[in-house]
């Protein structure tokens, strides 16, 4: 006989009340295990879904991979479309995740830094020996000139642009297409226009391309300096567009397309185009090696879409620009001028998240590479005079009164460099504290550049007044307070120059990167010396440790010249060694390492999908 347990009852009825006890609490005890299962599986979905997450940044940085969890990657894409309300709000965050993966990557140290042989084993590894035509400039990087007793010398130009591509073409061993311009030029190349270079080590050839006067002054002078130079530096200058000078632009455009095709050993080459002087040569390259990859830099500032917009031809500029593979700027506010520019004119698919451009069926990648300069070797530092020695010939060889503080400039002649500004600052600061009348000497450097533009010869005679009349106010005969040498000075001319002063001034009005500020940097290996850094120079976003000023605002720069003059040993240091820190980092090869690098990915996904549609003819 049976009891219930609870009730008691005996017998057929407690048997019954039992059983149905026992059924009820296993139903229950089902029902438990099944929460306790849901329950399980949801907790192992969450995690699975939050180390999804943390993989996704963890494999891409955790700023990219912010970016990449907006825009729905590595994880099941959301159902409904983003509401249109909040498309301002993730696009400022994307800008602003895009800000702070730059600073990231400007914090990150890698083990091995940039140098000449880590680019050559990029060019061996990830582009497996495929050519590389690594310059198509303008300027070339050593002209020879005729003397009057008949001997020939090679001078190196002062430009921005040699001084930074130069030493990665000696690290390539490619070919540099230029124009040739020296008196002795034609003399020394042989039969196909080549020359090796540099005299004596013969690290790369340099293939001249011969233009006519008329073809150099409508080109070079007229469309490119008259034009396009003033327009995207929005310099406060008219810039002047004539129908012939871009004739002559799209003449010399194709002559230099078809001296790439004509040096170009397969169909595929690598080709960097430089600056604004071949805006229309990348299309033209593509049109006779379709599978070349095409990198453009564009070494000077973009301007906004309206300010472009005056151009003519703008249509036509920015069609011959998207021939580009990759298209490279010092900044990525450049960038995002370049690509509203083109939304603006031209009927294009544009990713914004991705940078790219589609045009006529064809990708351009639009990223930013800060150019920089090569840091020098140690060994070749051991060689330099000490800074002692350098302030020593300086204030002999100009005569420089003993005691005084010297601050210097070194600039090509031209409006956007700010002399005119930096001049005023000078008389300000003179002005405000007249401590310094008697104990302070400032140093121009300004090589001549485009002599035979008027605007050009006009700003010369400006800087030679305002010269005269701050030496009239401050200076004595034996002693002006301004010395402008207007002349051509050698890069170890130059390098002296900065090892000898107290300060630098680096005042453009607009600049691309401005390459000034980082070789002052580099010269001071005594970490003595303080830089004065334009705000509208590229290189002020990488360079925060210098004094930036506003270059419009005399009082503002006027003052940082007094900090700079006044400021005590300790703190030079401090901010010196992390500018060197900084440059040494992100140096030339860097800047060519980065684009060789995007480089060979994109080629390498180009051959795959090229296999990809061969099978799938097959």
């Amino acid at each position: 006989m049976s009891f219930h347990p609870i009730t008691g009852e005996a017998g057929p009825v407690g048997d019954l009340v039992l059983m149905h006890d026992l059924s009820f609490i296993e139903r229950r005890s089902q029902d438990t295990r099944k929460y306790l299962i849901i329950l399980i599986a949801s907790l192992g979905v969450m995690i699975a879904f939050v180390t999804m997450i943390v993989a996704q940044l963890s494999w891409r940085g955790w700023v990219s991979g912010a970016q990449a969890l907006l825009r729905g990657e590595g994880l099941v894409r959301p159902l409904l479309p983003p509401s249109p309300e909040l498309a301002p709000l993730a696009a400022d965050l994307r800008e602003r995740l895009r800000d702070l993966e730059d600073e990231v990557r400007r914090g990150q140290r890698s083990l091995d830094g940039w140098n000449a042989e880590r680019l050559q084993s990029l060019l061996r590894t990830q582009l497996r020996g495929d050519q590389v035509i690594v310059v198509v400039s303008n300027r070339e990087p050593y002209s020879h000139v005729r003397q009057a007793d008949g001997s020939m010398k090679v001078l190196r130009p002062a430009s921005g642009l040699v001084t930074a591509v130069e030493p990665v073409m000696r690290a390539c061993s490619g070919t540099w297409i230029a124009h040739g311009s020296g008196s002795g030029d034609r003399e020394s190349v042989d039969r196909h226009d080549r020359v090796a270079l540099p005299p004596g080590e013969d690290d790369y050839l340099l293939r001249r391309v011969w233009l006519s006067e008329e073809q150099e002054q409508g080109y070079y002078y007229g469309f490119a300096n008259e034009g396009l130079w003033p327009l995207c530096h929005v310099a406060h200058v008219r810039p002047v567009f004539r129908e012939q000078d871009w004739e002559h632009y799209r003449q010399v455009n194709q002559l230099f397309a078809d001296a790439v095709v004509a040096e170009a050993r397969s169909d595929d080459p690598v080709v960097l185009v430089q600056d604004y002087h071949f805006a229309l040569l990348p299309a033209m390259v593509r049109r006779k090696l379709p599978k070349a990859t095409i990198l453009t830099f564009w070494h000077i500032p973009w301007p906004n879409p309206e300010s472009f917009g005056i151009c003519p031809w703008r249509s036509e500029i920015l069609e011959g620009m998207l021939g580009s593979t990759i298209l490279g700027f010092h900044t990525r506010y450049h960038c995002k001028n370049f690509i509203e520019t083109v939304d603006r004119y031209l009927e294009a698919r544009i990713e914004h998240e991705h940078s790219t451009i589609t045009f006529g069926g064809e990708q351009t990648l639009v990223e930013s590479y800060p150019i920089s300069i090569e840091w020098p070797l140690p060994e070749e530092t051991r060689e330099w005079p000490t800074p002692e020695q350098c302030r020593a010939e300086l204030f002999e060889r100009l005569g420089i009164p003993q005691g005084h503080r010297v601050a210097v400039g070194v600039d090509r002649f031209d409006y956007t460099k700010g002399i005119l500004e930096r001049l005023n600052a000078v008389e300000r600061m003179l002005e405000k504290h007249p401590e310094w009348q008697d104990r302070f000497t400032f140093v121009q450097v300004a090589a001549p550049s485009r002599s035979a533009l008027d605007e050009y010869r006009a700003f010369q005679e400006r800087i030679q007044r305002a010269t005269d009349r701050i030496n009239a106010r401050f200076g004595r005969p034996e002693a002006p307070v301004v010395r402008l040498l207007a002349q051509h000075h050698e890069h170890d001319a130059v390098m002296r120059l900065y090892r000898a002063a107290d300060a630098c001034m680096v005042t453009s009005l607009h600049d691309g990167m401005n390459l000034v500020c980082k070789e002052f940097v580099a010269a001071r290996d005594d970490e003595r010396g303080v830089l004065i850094l334009s705000r509208f120079a590229g290189a002020a976003r990488e360079m925060p440790e210098a004094l930036v000023v506003n270059p419009y605002h005399v009082e503002e720069t006027a003052d940082a010249l007094h900090q700079a003059l006044t400021m005590p040993p300790a703190e030079q240091r401090e901010r010196m060694a992390t500018l060197r820190s900084t440059v040494q980092e992100f140096n030339v090869y860097r800047w060519a390492g980065r684009m060789l690098t995007d480089a060979a990915r994109l080629r390498l996904r180009q051959r795959v999908s090229e296999r990809v549609q061969r099978h799938s003819g097959d």
